[in-house]
């Protein structure tokens, strides 16, 4: 599997048969029709682009991991605390656990923490029509859909 930016097929021909195995369901793709284990696809950077625009808080290059990138983490957790997004949500977290998500120069946490924020929209529409989670209900079962898209 290719590790620097990875086509999204090889994602889903690695990722798909694991979810399923483990009884997830998918909503609009298939899966455990009855299983309360949701899988839903998150994708970090479309939430962090509208939070701090196209501004980079993340490299796994150590000369990369600069001032600007810490700022840049700094504002997309201060905009994801104070709810300012179109998703309305904000995220509550410890000082602890704030100054790990800031610290973290790879920005996996963070990443982590755009993609609970995602989630957790998809959650609160659970019940909406068509596949739910706030899919749109005409979604393509071989294309997907990234879930707050």
């Amino acid at each position: 599997m290719k590790w620097v930016n990875p086509p999204v097929a090889y994602m889903l021909h690695a990722g798909v048969p694991r979810l399923l195995a483990a009884g997830a369901r998918l909503p609009g793709l298939g899966g455990a029709a009855a299983s309360d284990r949701i899988a839903l696809e998150g994708y970090p950077g479309l939430l962090a682009r509208e939070l701090i625009g196209r501004r980079s808080y993340k490299s796994d290059d150590r000369a990369r991991q600069t001032p600007e990138r810490a700022e840049a983490r700094h504002a997309v957790l201060e905009a994801l605390e104070s709810g300012r997004s179109r998703l309305d949500l904000r995220l509550v977290c410890s000082r602890v656990q704030a100054r790990a998500l800031l610290a973290d120069p790879g920005g996996d946490l963070l990443d982590a923490a755009l993609c609970l924020v995602e989630a957790a929209w998809g959650a609160l529409r659970a019940e909406s029509p068509g596949p739910g989670f706030g899919l749109p209900p005409d979604l393509d079962p071989l294309e997907g859909w990234i879930v707050a898209a």
